[in-house]
């Protein structure tokens, strides 16, 4: 099968499992084309046959100052699936992705051509942003155009059938992980030259964005470690991480703290890792923690949005209400105080992680593209 996916190139999670999911379809044979405005990081990471990249190219001109990146990727839909004869697009992100596609199928018309296009729901587009009235008649409206509609999470499904007027069914197919590449390793001497001491390593994965609670992160940490000897790994970039590393030297801690930026080698930093920490006030799925419990390392988070899905409460770790550091900081200590506890832990995380093998996923994918495309070519036939 032939088929275009619409999704960010960043390291945001929506972008991640898009670029995940074109790799391992690739795999399995599909020929797939990802439509963007720069490649997808994950892409960088290895050669993939039938996978192709095309980019969005959005010209600038003095009149705009807003570049209308919606009509350039509309522009490119319809390029790309009449040159490569698309079998079926898949967009990640209702915004703009789902409404440039509408854009696109009314071009396609025109012509006399069309495919059936999906979207998939990730989070913060219909729990954030989708919920501006700006953007909220044109997210509803895109997705209800949508052929099939899936989300991340039952809590996700939950919350857009709740807030937005949805007219069809939506799929729950959850995010996964590819545990061989997520696995732990040896990196013991890469833990040496952090933690000498033999200190319990913590760590935070996000974009850095207010709704990930990254000052809690360090709220939490400034408690465990002082009660136990422990360093703090922080991974990503965004808005609020100035503000972040400003406040841990004003407590303190700035020493015990490694901000590391963006990495596309998630796999080796967690290797060595003891406990991820993710106090985020809003999280559809959290594939970062699913990364992390992939490579043993247990979880310290809020119960918001679909992480109660993931992490099993006293069992994967534990859940606490968004921004009890208190609660959180009590759970960590008792991961962390004892090393048979955290063993067990560990085991429990991989083992709740291998769920989640894309092994188990990317069947439900396919089957909802084969059913897709099935059901699309009947219409057609139908019209006619």
């Amino acid at each position: 099968m032939k088929i275009g996916i619409v999704c960010y190139p960043t390291f945001g999670g929506s972008g991640v499992l898009a670029t995940e999911l074109g790799m391992a379809l690739s795999d399995k044979g599909h020929e797939v084309h990802f439509i963007t405005y720069k490649q997808p990081v994950r892409l960088a990471l290895g050669f993939h046959p039938n996978l192709y990249f095309h980019e969005v190219k959005v010209p600038t001109y003095p009149l705009f100052d807003f570049p209308p990146y919606e009509t350039a990727l509309a522009s490119a839909m319809v390029d790309v699936i009449v040159n490569q004869r698309l079998d079926v697009l898949h967009l990640h992100y209702a915004i703009p992705h789902a409404s440039a596609a509408y854009f696109a199928r009314q071009i396609l018309l025109k012509t006399g051509r069309d495919i059936p296009f999906i979207t998939t729901l990730h989070g913060t587009d219909i729990t954030l942003v989708g919920r501006d009235p700006t953007y909220e008649p044109v997210v509803t409206f895109s997705i209800n155009e949508s052929d099939a509609i899936t989300a991340v999470s039952q809590n996700l499904k939950d919350e857009t059938l709740r807030e937005f007027k949805i007219e069809k069914d939506i799929h729950v197919i959850p995010n996964f992980v590819d545990v061989k590449r997520f696995h732990q390793t040896d990196k013991g001497h890469f833990k040496k030259m952090l933690a000498p001491e033999g200190e319990r390593i913590l760590v935070h994965v996000s974009n850095f964005r207010p709704v990930k609670r990254v000052a809690d992160v360090v709220k939490v940490f400034n408690i465990v470690r002082q009660h136990i000897p422990a360093k703090l790994l922080m991974i990503g970039d965004g808005p609020d991480r100035q503000a972040n590393e400003d406040m841990a030297r004003c407590m303190g801690i700035y020493q015990d703290i490694r901000y590391l930026g963006k990495q596309e080698q998630i796999s080796e930093i967690l290797s060595i890792a003891d406990l991820f920490l993710l106090p985020s006030e809003s999280e559809s799925f959290g594939l970062s923690a699913l990364e992390a419990m992939a490579c043993m390392v247990p979880l310290v988070s809020t119960n918001a949005g679909g992480l109660p899905e993931i992490n099993v409460n006293g069992k994967t770790g534990f859940l606490s209400a968004v921004g009890d550091v208190e609660d959180m900081a009590k759970h960590a200590l008792y991961i962390l105080s004892d090393d048979q506890r955290l063993a067990q832990f560990k085991k429990n995380a991989i083992a709740q992680a291998r769920k989640f093998e894309k092994q188990h996923i990317i069947p439900m994918y396919e089957q909802l593209y084969s059913e897709v495309v099935t059901a699309h070519a009947a219409k057609r036939a139908l019209s006619v």
